[in-house]
């Protein structure tokens, strides 16, 4: 299951945040195919968005092939984004997890890492989705 966290300070639409969150998920091993999305409800009372955002969040996914809709049912994975390094051995994953050593190591509280994480990952993919500078 999947946990939306919206931050409102990122500049980028709450609806992309979801979607984002999803493809993350999806890439990372977390949602697989045929896994349940939570109702437009559910994430619209846990992230503080209009219900609306979310089925736009949604209506993006089911246009990229990602989920499929089934009335009555709910919203489904119908594919993938995991990649190789998203392994439990691969690269990516082993300096994060030393990074988690350090910053229990180091006295921080989950929550503390976990805002600190939620900070720097909204920072970068802003950064990322930001227009280039015109010259």
């Amino acid at each position: 299951m999947v946990v939306f966290r919206i931050e409102r300070r990122s500049g980028v639409p709450a609806y992309l945040q979801i979607v984002h969150q999803v493809e993350q998920a999806l890439r990372m091993g977390a949602l697989e195919e045929g896994d349940r999305l939570p109702t437009a409800a559910q994430v619209a009372a846990d992230t503080k968005v209009n219900p609306n955002t979310t089925l736009k969040a949604y209506r993006e996914l089911e246009r990229s092939g990602l989920v499929e809709v089934r009335q009555g049912a709910g919203t489904f994975i119908t594919r993938s984004l995991a990649a190789p390094d998203s392994e439990p051995d691969s690269p990516i994953r082993a300096r994060l997890a030393e990074w988690m050593r350090e910053a229990v190591s180091l006295g921080l509280t989950e929550q503390e890492v976990t805002t600190l994480f939620d900070t720097v990952r909204s920072h970068a993919y802003a950064a990322a989705l930001a227009p280039a500078p015109s010259a």
